[in-house]
């Protein structure tokens, strides 16, 4: 299924905000009135933090119905569409080779509590340095001792993204799920 890919943690890199703008520009192009609102989020949303190098950027859709409809338009600009991948009421697509991806897009109606939570997360991180290295530092750990098995990489990753999410909650007053 692809699950063993090499997970690779790099550097900040300053052209990631500029990536996900020209990219942004295209998805705005494909996806027309269907998309509410585009955002730049996960590591390389945030300034100085290592990353795997793939730019992460969360449409807000007005319909999933919508956006089932523009796989094409997706397909013409490099993604391949995914479907849920494991999360109800979000759409992911993926851009690139499992082994060189570049872009992950995850799709999801303007009320799913995960365009709140993505953006939390995000934004938290870019407010407060000591989380962002811990998770920084975590994740590089991760990538090394489970270099080719995303599965393990992601699950390790879990108990910390909670925790960030949960601070970044309080942070910004937003309720939780609970999840």
């Amino acid at each position: 299924m692809g699950l063993m890919r090499n997970i690779v943690i790099v550097d900040y890199q300053p052209q990631w905000p500029e990536m996900f703008a020209e990219e942004s520009a295209h998805l705005r192009e494909a996806l027309g009135a269907t998309l509410v609102a585009v955002h730049h989020v996960g590591s390389t949303s945030v300034p100085g933090l290592a990353a795997k190098p793939i730019i992460d950027i969360l449409a807000v859709v007005r319909a999933l119905a919508e956006i089932d409809g523009r796989n094409r338009a997706m397909r013409d600009l490099g993604y391949e569409p995914k479907g849920e991948l494991g999360i109800p009421g979000r759409r992911f697509f993926s851009r690139g080779p499992d082994d060189q991806r570049t872009h992950h897009l995850h799709a999801y109606e303007l009320q799913h509590a995960e365009v709140a939570a993505h953006l939390d997360f995000s934004d938290y991180l870019r407010a407060h340095l000591e989380p962002a290295r811990r998770y920084a530092q975590v994740k590089a750990e991760l990538a090394q001792r489970h270099r080719h098995d995303i599965e393990a990489y992601i699950e390790g990753k879990e108990p910390l993204i909670h925790e960030i999410l949960d601070s970044a909650r309080q942070w910004r007053g937003s309720p939780g799920d609970g999840a």
